[in-house]
């Protein structure tokens, strides 16, 4: 029952590191040849705002697992039609656009309910005498 507790402890908090290293990889597309360096490292820096957000919710996640699972939950949630809708103005492919939330919004959904999980699995621990 404890090794559950431990797998369930650190799931959550690896899948969203992991998960923000797969959003952070979307900034290398600000290096681009023909561009000063000033003007790549800024770009670079702009394009990493939402992992530092995400790194926020993430600490938020790791002290208070509850108001963690719900602030991913409504991201994913929250996100969903937008990436949906901005994605599929730019391709006019519904599949496309939703396989594009399967990879970008959904992870932070079930990291969400992961976290959650985790609460209430420690909570629900019989004391230890």
């Amino acid at each position: 029952m404890k090794s559950n507790i431990a797998f369930f402890h650190w799931l959550p908090r690896i899948l969203c590191i992991l998960a923000i290293l797969f959003i952070s990889m979307f900034s290398l597309d600000a290096f681009e040849p023909g561009l000063t360096l000033g003007k790549q490292m800024w770009d670079f820096a702009i394009h990493l705002i939402p992992s530092f957000v995400l790194l926020v919710f993430l600490v938020v996640a790791w002290k208070w697992e509850l108001v963690g699972g719900i602030i991913f939950i409504l991201l994913g949630v929250g996100f969903s039609p937008f990436i949906f809708l901005l994605n599929y103005h730019r391709n006019h492919s519904i599949g496309m656009s939703l396989g594009i939330i399967a990879v970008i919004t959904i992870p932070f959904i079930i990291i969400g309910l992961l976290f959650l999980l985790s609460r209430k699995m420690k909570k629900n621990q019989p004391p230890v005498l």
